[in-house]
């Protein structure tokens, strides 16, 4: 097996009561191992194959591993680590198991690309840091970091976390470690989960108002984060189940990383609403600590800033830039990113911070030094644009998205820097995500205006190639030279086709254990892994629970929610049909009059129509217990919590002609 060790006198946490670290380089050292286990795991999955290790291989001789700054960055400032980090929630049920990673030390397994066993072992560097006088840094708590600044009068906390539980546990360990201060600050950076979920775990609701609290963010803020998961939301969380590997088991033959941290935390999330808002560049004072804001929204974010430090120096690039090629589509599925937009407020933060000395984001570790710092920004600036313009190039000479995410090549100069490497977006997927922002999904062949749906070909490629045993026979081939590629498009027309033919599956998955294991990108390796064990173990019986959005979803705009409704009105069911509403919000004393007609849902705010079906008198709690399953249709038509006038039945009718997606669609198989 070839293996890579990656040296690491670089666990100071382990040294209980020293308060400066014993920095130590990484050196690579490459070697076969006689203990390799061939045999399929508890899980299923398969052995890297000798084309799978020879692959892993030729990229070692490819890339700096004995670079050993990210190393030395990544400790610098340790002051302590939280032992046995596991989080629980209020049930018990687990949130958070930071241990679930111990097993990520030395040499990198054969099932596991090196470069991206490197990028986990740096995430799995945890705990307290100090980044700069006055400035902290929880990380290892949850997918993306705190930041802690000190104030004058409390802690300045710039992105609580994903959830509640996560945040108050790495905030009590704060406290703890240094010394108890109230908060006087909440920064929230961007419109994403992962950096403001936890607000609710640090203040309750109406805290910040009561005790004066700063809640600040970018323009735009709530509208972006309360709106991203209504419209599209089930079938975005199905996705992430493959994208974050959220069923795979936390092993060298599973999930290891996330490429941005270890993986987002599933509890209860919740929001605050911003009583600060950055509308434009701006410098103010922040209890006692002078901020320079700097609008970058529609960058990375809808709605985002960054900040500098004018008195320690410092700039925070929130999640403009990180130690990994970010996305410009992330697999999940989301409308695509600006490469240009990117790139270019990224230049800006070039020529505005020229003086920095410390840079420190929402993701991974800081850098320090002037020019390391400006030559880290100009690499990330840089891999976006050259993405873009070489796609562009490719595509005004006719190449399809296919052809120029395979022919796209990374210069020397960018490739061989491990801050842009592939870790989680690739420069495959975001060339491809700059074809379809400018030419959308049809790439000029009339072969792919109208096709056969996969199901009708699948069966049509069986039949014409001579039946199961010639596919089977033909993938074989494929798996025997290390065709994977090729081999996981034969197999699936079998799988597609016949989705009772365990032998298919089990050889489907076989082929995505192989891509998984090459894969440098964390969320590659998730989904070929996620894909291989829903192969073998079939698809879950229950998706991400709605309920714990729910404070989120209370301080979405209800136009969202009428949105949401209207697309999931089963058409061919209302074929015909016309019905009139009120929903009457008697706590926001707002009234929302839906009409269907032509099988289309309309919603507009205004006064209660008199001739409507019927108007449904009802709370805003309540109405949102009912979009999320948290209560029943019938059970709360009939219920006693709300007043309906005219006709229940209509009302029934109308409910039942929406869609009620369970979140658990199939993905691999049909």
């Amino acid at each position: 097996m070839l293996t890579i060790t990656i040296k690491q006198a670089l666990q100071p946490y382990l040294l209980a009561g020293l308060t400066t670290l014993l920095l130590v380089g990484c050196q690579p050292e490459f070697k076969a191992s006689a203990n390799y286990d061939d045999k399929p795991d508890s899980a299923g999955f398969t052995a890297a194959s000798s084309h799978t290790i020879e692959a892993n291989q030729r990229l070692l001789s490819l890339l700096p591993f004995d670079n050993v700054e990210d190393f030395d960055d990544a400790n610098r400032g340790f002051i302590a680590r939280m032992p046995d980090l596991s989080v629980f929630d209020a049930s018990g049920s687990i949130v958070w198991d930071r241990s679930a990673y111990d097993f990520i030390e030395g040499e990198a397994p054969a099932s596991v690309n090196p470069s991206l066993w490197r990028q986990a072992s740096l995430n799995n560097i945890d705990g307290l840091f100090e980044v700069t006088k006055d400035v902290y840094q929880l990380r290892g708590f949850d997918l993306a970091n705190m930041t802690v600044i000190e104030g004058e009068k409390g802690w300045i906390i710039v992105d609580p976390l994903t959830t509640a539980e996560t945040a108050k546990v790495a905030f009590d360990f704060l406290n703890k470690r240094l010394r108890k201060r109230p908060i006087s600050a909440i920064i929230f950076t961007h419109s994403h989960m992962d950096h403001f979920g936890g607000a609710l775990g640090l203040l309750a609701e109406g805290e910040a108002f009561t005790e004066e609290v700063d809640i600040i963010a970018p323009a735009g803020f709530m509208h972006e984060a309360t709106s991203e998961n209504v419209i599209a939301g089930t079938a975005m969380s199905r996705r992430a189940m493959y994208m974050y590997g959220k069923q795979l088991p936390r092993s060298e033959r599973g999930h290891i990383d996330s490429g941005l941290g270890k993986e987002p935390a599933f509890g209860q999330f919740g929001i605050l609403n911003p009583n600060l808002i950055v509308e434009q560049d701006a410098s103010m004072t922040i209890d006692g600590v002078p901020f320079e804001f700097h609008i970058v929204s529609g960058s990375e974010a809808p709605a985002e800033f960054t900040f500098y430090l004018p008195e320690q120096q410092a700039y925070c690039g929130a999640e403009l830039v990180s130690k990994n090629m970010h996305n410009l589509y992330t697999l999940r599925g989301a409308k695509v990113r600006d490469a240009l937009t990117l790139s270019r407020a990224i230049d800006e933060a070039l020529m505005a911070q020229r003086d920095t000395k410390v840079y420190f984001g929402s993701h991974h570790w800081p850098i320090w030094g002037q020019e390391r710092v400006n030559e880290f920004l100009e690499k990330q600036r840089d891999t976006y644009k050259y993405i873009h313009d070489q796609a562009v190039r490719m595509l005004n000479a006719g190449l399809t998205p296919e052809e120029i995410a395979e022919q796209i090549q990374m210069p020397p100069a960018l490739s061989n820097t491990f801050v842009s490497r592939g870790y989680y977006g690739t420069a495959k997927h975001n060339a491809k995500a700059v074809y379809q922002a400018y030419l959308g999904w049809y790439d000029a062949n009339p072969v792919n205006l109208d096709p056969l749906p996969a199901t009708k070909t699948a069966i049509k490629y069986v039949e014409l190639m001579g039946g199961a045993d010639k596919v089977m026979a033909a993938t074989q081939v494929a798996v025997d030279s290390g065709e994977y590629r090729w081999a996981a498009e034969l197999i699936n027309h079998l799988v597609v086709s016949d989705d009772d033919n365990d032998r298919a599956k089990a050889l489907l998955a076989l082929v995505y254990d192989q891509l998984g294991y090459q894969a440098e990108s964390a969320p590659w390796r998730d989904v070929y892994l996620t894909a291989a064990y829903e192969l073998r173990h079939g698809s879950p019986e229950k998706g991400i629970e709605l309920a714990s959005m729910k404070q989120i979803l209370l301080q979405s705009p209800l136009d969202n929610f009428m949105q949401s409704m209207a697309t999931r009105v089963i058409g061919p069911e209302v074929f015909g049909e016309e019905f009139v509403f009120n929903i009457n919000f008697i706590d926001l004393d707002k009234n929302y009059l839906l009409s269907l007609k032509n099988a289309v849902l309309h919603h507009k705010l205004a006064p209660k129509s008199a001739s409507a079906n019927a108007t449904l008198n009802i709370s805003h709690e309540l109405f949102v217990d009912l979009i999320i399953g948290n209560a029943g249709v019938k059970e709360v038509l009939f219920s006693d919590e709300l007043t309906i006038e005219g006709s229940k039945l209509d009302l029934v009718s109308f409910f039942s002609s929406l869609d009620k997606p369970k979140g658990v669609f199939n993905i691999v198989t049909p």
